[in-house]
Formats: C-alpha cells, structure tokens, sequence
C-alpha cells in the first residue's frame, strides 16, 4: 500500500508492508499557497513513491472527516475545505483510496504494532503544535456516527479559557492548553518574545526549577483531559505520542498525579498509561493500514 502522512509544513509518504514496514520514504513540504496546488503536490508525491507499485492508497489529513462521502469537511492548516479527496484521488490512480484524520491513523499504527498491540480500548493523544486524538474501542477504531468524531485535543478543560487556534471558535480546549503551544507561551514568559517550547523543555531537563514547573502545569492540564477519557471510555491504555510529547516524564509525571485524582474507579486503577513506541513513523505506516481497510 502507499501511506501518505500530512502535515502543515511536510508531507511524507512510503509503501507500507501488512506489518508496518516502510520503503521508499519521500518527504515534500506542504504546499499551502492553494487547494488546486496542495492536491497537484499531493499526486505528484504518490507518483513519486510509486503508484504502479501499490494496491490501493491511504492518506493521513490533519482534517475533520466525514468518512462517508469521502470527504474533508474542514482543515485548519491546510488548504482543504469541503472536497471530495478520496473520489479524486480515486478517478486520478484507478485504485481504492481510503482516508482518515493523521491522529487516527497514527493511533491505529500504535494499536496494531505499537505500544497498544493486544488492547481492544486504547486511547492515543498526539502532543504536538496542537493536540490530536485517536479511539480504538471494543477492538475497532471509533470515528462516531460521520467519520469526524475523537476530536479529543478539542475537549473543554477550561470553559471560558484561552481561545482555540485557526479556525477554531472554542475557548479553553486541551489543544490550547496541554500542547506545544502551550509550552512556547511558557518559555515566552521566562526567556522572552523569542522563545519557543523547545528552550524549555531542555532548560528543565538541565534542572531549571521554573521550568519544570511550567511543564508540570500542562503536564496538570493533560492529565485532566486524561482522567475525563478515563471515566468516559475506561480504556486499557492511553498512548502519548507526538513531537512535544518527547519531553516525557517531565509532563506524564504531573498527568498522572492529576489522573489520580480526577479519574473514578475501576478505570483510574486499571489504565496504563505509557509512551508512544513508533514515534514519527506512526502516522505514516498508519496511513497505510488505512489503505489496507480500504482494499478491503
């Protein structure tokens, strides 16, 4: 299968084998300048790793999905509102398509060969500029009654709160506040204008106080979004992954005392929670594995 995995900035895609391996990875920047030009840039990437090689495609948008029409409702990083992907993909390689939300495919790749391998209710929350959110339940992915649900960075932790970013209208949200945003607004109050979350979450890995403390409160805020997951779903597990979630114990540590607390029994005493294993393959070799429900 070809996987193709979108990001707001890059887009990488690859053959993906049955058990996640990838070959002939290809990585583009994601050309943002207009829906015409971002699916022309689309193509020419699956082209480039191989169409004639592969049974059929699935892509990873960081979009809402509306999974049967095939259709990406809206995007806040790229240029995708209300298009028909899957039909034009289809029409231009002559091979089923299949698509998901990028957090959804990265949380199915950490449930088939990841760290949530054998759990039948897991739950994965992507940490990064945002935060994204994926449902295994009962043995299957959950995408609710359309394909757009398991929004789960857009949970309400603080109502009233900061607002949501791009084209988002919510206030208070776990995206807001649990994700790498959240952590450049915090090296931004310590270091100045200039820094961003990366400064900080290697000055508190080198012992300084104030900003382990900054981790730690949205390490705090993550874990409420936790503990509500907890007493909602009861999952086995939940997965942390995502480029901000490498800053590790740093923000799982103060979660879990949150979860703790927050989460009801049986589920606060039961669920793992653990880091992701497939790092930044995870939403590639995810796309994949969508391809093949696709074929099948």
């Amino acid at each position: 299968m070809i996987g193709v995995d979108i990001g707001g900035t890059k887009m990488n895609a690859a053959l993906v084998s049955e058990d996640g391996r990838l070959e002939g990875v290809v990585m583009h920047p994601t050309p943002t300048g207009s829906q015409a030009e971002f699916l022309g840039g689309l193509g020419a990437l699956v082209e480039e790793v191989g169409s004639d090689k592969a049974a059929a495609i699935g892509l990873g948008l960081p979009s809402t999905i509306d999974q049967r029409a095939g259709r990406v409702v809206g995007s806040v990083n790229i240029p995708l509102v209300d298009v028909d992907v899957r039909s034009l993909m289809q029409a231009r390689f002559g091979m089923p398509v299949g698509i998901d939300n990028d957090a959804n495919a990265a949380a199915i790749a950490e449930w088939r060969i990841g760290a949530g391998r054998g759990t039948r209710n897991m739950i994965m929350l992507t940490l990064g500029t945002g935060v994204g959110g994926g449902l295994i339940l009962d043995g299957k992915p959950y995408r609710g009654a359309s394909g757009a649900g398991a929004e789960l960075g857009h949970m309400v932790i603080s109502y009233g709160g900061p607002a949501c970013a791009g084209t988002c209208t919510g206030t208070g949200h776990l995206e807001t506040l649990a994700s790498g945003r959240a952590a450049d607004e915090a090296a931004k109050g310590i270091f100045g204008a200039d820094a961003a979350g990366l400064e900080l979450v290697e000055s508190a890995r080198g012992g300084d106080e104030a900003c382990i403390e900054a981790l730690a409160e949205i390490g705090r805020r993550l874990g409420a979004g936790i503990g509500g997951l907890i007493n909602i779903f009861e999952p086995e597990l939940v997965v942390l992954g995502g480029g901000f979630g490498q800053a590790g114990e740093l923000l799982f540590g103060p979660a879990r005392e949150v979860v703790a607390r927050e989460a009801l029994p049986p589920g606060r005493d039961t669920v793992r929670i653990v880091p992701a294993e497939l790092g930044p393959r995870a939403g590639l070799v995810g796309a994949g594995f969508v391809a093949y429900e696709a074929l099948d």
